[in-house]
């Protein structure tokens, strides 16, 4: 009797040979570069906030705490929409997503300008603003990652990390120097149309997956069908939140994030300016030492990816949130009217710790939550904004009520170091990546 031979039901495409003659950089590169310069242009957005607490109170007579909640809104929104919005790129792909939350940004941030009273403000700024910019939240970045690369996620993870870090560089001496010199309106038009300038170069070269071109992710062995479009976004966030909410790591993640936010985006992006201002430092001056903070985070964060392909994840992290405690806690010693070595020497050592805690959270979620792993990030970034969130609106209460922010300094000191404890006893992931031993690629 003949025996038939057995068909495989489904056969992996080949990777199309590559053509002869000079090798051309993997098509991954350059979606990692328009996605850089995609997040570069919509960190304006975030560059602004700790620049205006000072001029709308001086114009509205608003409270330190009104402006606060309102950045506290913009701050939670941007971290509650990105879980949906990781799901929504897997339904309407990332280029549409990103494209429509530019444009949500721009509108909040023109209508500001013409605001009246301080329920505007929470609306423009916080909600419409929070909404767009949580689409192009973290999540952004791990869903362009997770897609287009196979090896050196880490790496890129880094890079896409530091784009924000890099907008604030290039935004705040300027945004800080027309706030300055004409008003905070023209600062709030300038955000809007650098939001809007993306647009088109979103649209035109960005792409959703490598079979959109015919490749495979970049140091994938095979090429990788487009999967069809996943629907029931707000369904599949929420079910990828109730499964990672019965793991003991996601908490631990979210915790530790939530603090992160606190000591960043919370406290030291909106009240430092505010609060070297306090001690009698020009606003142009304190601003350009947060764009130095941007320098010495780009170093720190692709540093961070380089360090969190080869070693212990969890020892990264702690080590991470232990020096920045310590840095914490002598900034009050280090706040004066002028700029000082001392003072230096935090910007460099803060700002090389700023976001590096990214590119180990993100590979945490990936060895234990697989393909969820963006949009369970997604939720560990919720929390990341809550936690700024709360310092950002409890920041300006606690410098209403004492007159100074030194408690807000000690107490997120202290937080860091319970972040530090926490990250100790993450318990590895099924993937072990970055466990201890060099990986390779």
């Amino acid at each position: 009797m003949t025996q038939t031979p057995e068909l495989p039901l489904r056969e992996a495409a080949p990777v199309p040979a590559p053509v002869p003659g000079r090798r051309r950089p993997h098509r991954a590169w350059s979606v990692a570069a328009v996605t850089f310069l995609t997040l570069i242009g919509a960190a304006g957005f975030a560059s602004l906030p700790g620049l205006l607490i000072e001029p709308l109170h001086a114009e509205f007579h608003w409270s330190r705490g009104t402006i606060g909640f309102a950045v506290s809104v913009n701050l939670a929104l941007y971290g509650l929409t990105a879980p949906f919005a990781a799901a929504l790129m897997d339904r309407f792909g990332i280029r549409r997503v990103v494209a429509v939350a530019l444009t949500v940004i721009a509108v909040g941030a023109g209508l500001t300008v013409f605001m009246t009273t301080s329920l505007q403000l929470v609306l423009y700024w916080g909600v419409l603003v929070g909404l767009g910019s949580g689409s192009m939240a973290l999540a952004f970045a791990a869903t362009v990652t997770g897609r287009w690369f196979t090896a050196r996620r880490g790496l890129v993870t880094g890079i896409l990390t530091a784009a924000g870090a890099s907008g604030q560089l290039i935004f705040l001496p300027a945004l800080s120097w027309i706030v300055e010199r004409y008003d905070w309106r023209p600062a709030a038009v300038t955000v809007a149309l650098a939001a809007l300038a993306v647009v088109p170069l979103v649209w035109l070269l960005l792409r959703d997956h490598p079979a959109d071109v015919g490749v495979a992710p970049y140091g994938a062995a095979e090429f990788v069908p487009k999967p069809p479009p996943q629907r029931g976004a707000a369904r599949r966030a929420l079910r990828a939140l109730v499964s990672a909410a019965r793991t003991g790591p996601f908490w631990l993640l979210a915790g530790t994030f939530a603090i992160c936010g606190a000591t960043t985006n919370g406290l030291v992006k909106t009240h430092f300016v505010p609060a070297a201002h306090d001690h009698g430092m020009p606003m142009t001056a304190a601003a350009s030492l947060l764009a130095v903070i941007g320098i010495f985070d780009i170093a720190g964060t692709i540093a961070s990816g380089w360090f969190t392909d080869r070693f212990h994840t969890r020892r990264l992290l702690a080590t991470y949130y232990g020096l920045r405690g310590l840095s914490l806690m002598f900034l009050p010693l280090l706040l004066s009217d002028t700029v000082h070595p001392p003072m230096v020497f935090f910007i460099v050592f803060y700002g090389l710790d700023w976001v590096a805690t990214v590119p180990p959270t993100l590979a945490l979620c990936r060895e234990h939550y697989g393909d969820d792993a963006a949009i369970v990030f997604g939720w560990v970034l919720a929390a990341h904004q809550v936690g700024a969130a709360l310092i950002a609106f409890l920041g300006g209460l606690a410098r209403d009520a004492f007159g100074t922010y030194n408690p807000v300094w000690y107490a997120s000191g202290a937080l860091c170091a319970v972040a530090a404890l926490m990250a100790l006893v993450i318990r590895q992931g099924r993937a072990g990546a970055g466990e201890g031993r060099v990986l390779a690629g």
